[in-house]
């Protein structure tokens, strides 16, 4: 029997077991699932490139 399972869906289960062992705050959590959807290339990674990208545009002007 083959399970085959996303990427996203594999770091989404992950950061949810380390959310509820508390070895990750909520912060940190929220970047490893963001990143979990970039790296997998689903659907939604365009939208949280572009938000990243913003982001990280916006603390540049910043400095």
């Amino acid at each position: 029997m083959v399970f085959t399972a996303s990427a996203a869906l594999v770091l989404g289960a992950i950061t949810v077991i380390l959310i509820r062992a508390q070895r990750v705050s909520t912060g940190s959590a929220a970047l490893v699932w963001l990143s979990g959807f970039t790296a997998a290339s689903t659907g939604l990674a365009g939208p949280v490139n572009s938000a990243l990208t913003a982001l990280t545009h916006a603390l540049a002007a910043i400095h």
